[in-house]
C-alpha cells in the first residue's frame, strides 16, 4: 500500500475517532444549519456528525426564535432521540432546560449551604403562592407567614427572601418558605427585646392583628397584646372600630413577661388624661353637649367628652317626678346638660337637665292631698341636701342610715 494510501487510512481512523457518542442529558454544542417550516432550527451537534432539532419553545427566555442566524453556536442539553440511527435519527435538543438545568445545579448549592434565594410571587393559587426563581417554586400558605394570611393576592408581584425546604430538580420540586425567614428575623429581635425593653417604657410598634378582645402590636421580634380596655379612655367595643393592621402606634409597657411570650400594653396611657384641665373645660354653669353612656336607678351617665362622664342625678332629670331614668331618656342619646359642681381630685361631674328647661306653671293653688312618703329612696330624693352633687345613691341611703340612727337614740 502506498504512502498516501496510508495516510488517508490514519486520517480517516482519526477522524472516526474524535466523534463522540451522543446520550440523552448531554451539554453539546450545536451549529444552526437552518430554520424548517415548523419554526424549529435544524443544528448540527459539534464533534459527533449528527443533527437535532430545536423547537422554538425550546429556547431559553434570553433567546428570539428571529434573531437566530445560520452559523450561530448554541448550547444545549440533549432531551432525547428522535428516530433511529438506520434511519438517519437524531435528537431533540434544549436551551431552555439547559438553562434550568443550571438554575437546579445553582438552587441546590445554596440548599446544601442553607442560603435563602429571593424570588417574585407570579401567582396567588388554591393552596399558596407560585413564585418565580428561574424555575418555578412553590410557597405553601402554611410557610408564607407566622400568622395565617386570609388574602394570598395581597403577595402578588412582591419580592420575598425564602429558605429551600425541598429541592427535587428531576421531579422539578422546589418547596419555599418565607415563613422561616420571619421566625428567624424575630428572634434575633426577640434577643434584642429581651436586653432593652422595661415596663413603663413608651415605644412604637405596628397593629398586626384585631382580635375581639384586644390588638396584638408588633414591637420587632414580639407581638404584644393591647387589651380592648387599654385603646382608649372612651369605651371602645370592638378594636376594628378604632384601629387597622399596619397602623403605627404609640404604646406603654405595663408587663413583660418573656419567659411566656407574653407582653402587655396600653395606648390610651400614652394620651392625655381626660380629666386634665377639667375644670377649664367643664366648668361650673357650662353647658355641654353629651351622650347618654348608662340608665342607673339614680340617674343617667352621660359622657360630655371622651373618657369623661358625669352623673345627671334623677331628680336632675326633669321638673316633674320620674320613676326611673329609662322613663325619659335613652342609652346613645345626645342631649344638653348644665355643669351643676366640678371635682377634679374625685373625677366627678354633677351635671343637670332640668336645670336647661323651664319649670311648668302650677296646675292648681289647692294643697295637695298627698301622704308624706315614707319610702326611704323617695325620702332620700327629696331631702338630700346633696342630690346635685353628682354623688351615688350609696352616699344618699348613707345618709338616711344616720338620720334614722340619730333618732333611735334620742328616742332612747
Amino acid at each position: 500500500m502506498s504512502e498516501n494510501a496510508n495516510n488517508d487510512k490514519n486520517d480517516l481512523l482519526n477522524a472516526l475517532n474524535s466523534v463522540s457518542e451522543v446520550k440523552v442529558g448531554d451539554v453539546v454544542t450545536g451549529e444552526v444549519l437552518a430554520k424548517d417550516d415548523e419554526q424549529q432550527l435544524i443544528v448540527g451537534i459539534e464533534d459527533t456528525g449528527v443533527e437535532g432539532v430545536v423547537p422554538q419553545r425550546e429556547l431559553s427566555s434570553s433567546q428570539n426564535f428571529d434573531d437566530i442566524k445560520q452559523g450561530d453556536k448554541l448550547q444545549l442539553v440533549v432531551t432525547s432521540r428522535i428516530g433511529s440511527d438506520k434511519e438517519g435519527g437524531g435528537f431533540l435538543l434544549s436551551s431552555r432546560r439547559l438553562e434550568a438545568r443550571k438554575v437546579w445545579d445553582e438552587l441546590a448549592e445554596k440548599s446544601k449551604n442553607d442560603e435563602t434565594i429571593t424570588a417574585k410571587v407570579s401567582q396567588a393559587v388554591k393552596g399558596g403562592l407560585v413564585v418565580d426563581a428561574g424555575v418555578r417554586g412553590f410557597i405553601p400558605a402554611s410557610m408564607i407567614s407566622d400568622h395565617y394570611v386570609e388574602d394570598l393576592n395581597q403577595f402578588k408581584g412582591q419580592e420575598l427572601e425564602l429558605k429551600i425546604i425541598e429541592i427535587d430538580p428531576v421531579a422539578n420540586r422546589l418547596i419555599l418558605s418565607h415563613k422561616a425567614i420571619i421566625q428567624a428575623q424575630k428572634a434575633k429581635q426577640r434577643e434584642k427585646l429581651m436586653e432593652t425593653l422595661h415596663e413603663g417604657d413608651i415605644v412604637e410598634g405596628t397593629v398586626a392583628r384585631l382580635t375581639n378582645f384586644g390588638a396584638f402590636v408588633d414591637l420587632g421580634g414580639m407581638d404584644g397584646l393591647v387589651h380592648v380596655s387599654q385603646i382608649a379612655y372612651e369605651r371602645v367595643d370592638k378594636p376594628s372600630d378604632v384601629l387597622k393592621v399596619g397602623q403605627k402606634v404609640k404604646v406603654k409597657v405595663l408587663s413583660v413577661d418573656f419567659d411566656r411570650n407574653r407582653i402587655s400594653l396600653s395606648i390610651k396611657q400614652t394620651l392625655p388624661e381626660p380629666w386634665d384641665g377639667i375644670e377649664e373645660k367643664a366648668p361650673a354653669g357650662s353647658v355641654l353637649e353629651g351622650t347618654v353612656k348608662r340608665l342607673v336607678d339614680f340617674g343617667a351617665f352621660v359622657e360630655v367628652f371622651p373618657g369623661v362622664e358625669g352623673l345627671v342625678h334623677i331628680s336632675q332629670i326633669s321638673h316633674e317626678h320620674i320613676a326611673t331614668p329609662g322613663d325619659v331618656l335613652k342609652v346613645g342619646e345626645k342631649i344638653k346638660v348644665k355643669v351643676l359642681d366640678v371635682d377634679p381630685d374625685r373625677k366627678r361631674l354633677a351635671l343637670s337637665i332640668k336645670a336647661l328647661t323651664d319649670k311648668p306653671k302650677e296646675s292648681s293653688s289647692k294643697p295637695s292631698n298627698r301622704r308624706p312618703s315614707t319610702n326611704v329612696n323617695d325620702r332620700s330624693r327629696n331631702n338630700a341636701p346633696d342630690e346635685e352633687t353628682g354623688f351615688t345613691l350609696g352616699d344618699l341611703v348613707g345618709d338616711e342610715l344616720k338620720k334614722q340612727s340619730n333618732d333611735d337614740n334620742n328616742n332612747n
